[in-house]
C-alpha cells in the first residue's frame, strides 16, 4: 500500500509506545505524514521516534498521562507549537483486565473507563478546533468487544462498545463540519495489552493457541496489518467513509462464544 495521501499531514498517535499505536505512527511516518507520538513512557517514545528520524521520516514525542486534565490540552498545544496545525487524531490508547459484574470493583470500572473512553473523549474535545479547521479526521481503536459480548472482561467490553457509539454520534455531529470519524474494532492481536492487563506468559501463549480456534481465518492479527487499516481511513483514499466500526478480527465478530 503505498502513497496514501497523507504526506506532510500532522497526525497525532496516542498509546504510541508500542503495540498498534506504535505500528501506526511507524506506517504513518513512512507515509511521509508528521507524526507526533503520545504515551506515559518518554524513554520508548524517544527511541521510536528516534527510529523514524533515522529511517528519514518526521516525527516528535510528548509524554503524558492522558488522566490528568491538564493533559490533552498541554498535547495539543505541542502540536499546534510543533507542526502547526492537526489533521488526523488516533486514540489508540487503552488497557484491558479481567473482571465480572460480580468482581469487578468500582476503581477497577473507573480506571477502564477513564483510560479507555474519558481520554478518547477529552483528547478529541481539545484537538477539534484544528480538526475541523483542516478538514481533519479522527479513528479510534476499538475492539470486537465493542461489537460483541464476552465474559469476565466486564468493564472493557462496555468501554470499547462506549468508543463505538462515540464514533458514530461524532461522525454525525462532525460531517457538516467536513471531519470524518471511525473506529477500528480489532480481534487478539500481537501486542502488550494482556501482558500488562495481569496474564503471565503462559497463560498468554496458550490464549494466542486457543485464538486460532475462535478467530476463522485460523490466526491472530499483527499490530502492522491494523494500523494499515487506520492508515487507510485516515487517509484521502477513505474521504467518503465516516461513522464506520471497521472489523479487522479474522471473522472473530462473526462467531458465536467458544
Amino acid at each position: 500500500m503505498k502513497d496514501m495521501g497523507v504526506e506532510n499531514k500532522v497526525a497525532i498517535v496516542t498509546g504510541a509506545s508500542s503495540g498498534i499505536g506504535k505500528a501506526t505512527a511507524l506506517k504513518l511516518a513512512s507515509e511521509k505524514a508528521k507524526v507526533v507520538l503520545v504515551s506515559r513512557s518518554e524513554k520508548s517514545l524517544k527511541e521510536i521516534a528516534d527510529q523514524i528520524t533515522t529511517n528519514g521520516g518526521t516525527a516528535a514525542y510528548f509524554a503524558a498521562d492522558l488522566l490528568e486534565e491538564s493533559q490533552p490540552e498541554k498535547v495539543v498545544q505541542f502540536v499546534l507549537d510543533t507542526y502547526g496545525g492537526i489533521d488526523i487524531l488516533v486514540n489508540s490508547a487503552g488497557i484491558i483486565r479481567n473482571g465480572s459484574i460480580e468482581n469487578t470493583t468500582l476503581a477497577e470500572w473507573d480506571e477502564m473507563m477513564n483510560i479507555n473512553l474519558r481520554s478518547v473523549f477529552i483528547l478529541t474535545q481539545q484537538a477539534l478546533p484544528h480538526l475541523i479547521e483542516r478538514k481533519g479526521n479522527i479513528v479510534n481503536v476499538s475492539s470486537v468487544t465493542g461489537l460483541r459480548s464476552f465474559p469476565n472482561i466486564l468493564s472493557y467490553c462496555v468501554s470499547k462498545a462506549g468508543v463505538d457509539q462515540f464514533t458514530r454520534c461524532t461522525a454525525l455531529e462532525l460531517g457538516p463540519k467536513g471531519v470524518r470519524v471511525n473506529a477500528v474494532n480489532p480481534g487478539v492481536t500481537i501486542t502488550e495489552l494482556h501482558r500488562r492487563g495481569g496474564m503471565d506468559e503462559e497463560n498468554y501463549q496458550n490464549f494466542l493457541e486457543h485464538s486460532k480456534d475462535t478467530h476463522p481465518i485460523g490466526r491472530v492479527g499483527r499490530p502492522e496489518e491494523v494500523a494499515d487499516l487506520i492508515v487507510f481511513l485516515a487517509s484521502p483514499r477513505a474521504g467518503w467513509i465516516t461513522g464506520v466500526t471497521y472489523s479487522i478480527d479474522g471473522g472473530r465478530a462473526q462467531t458465536c462464544a467458544r
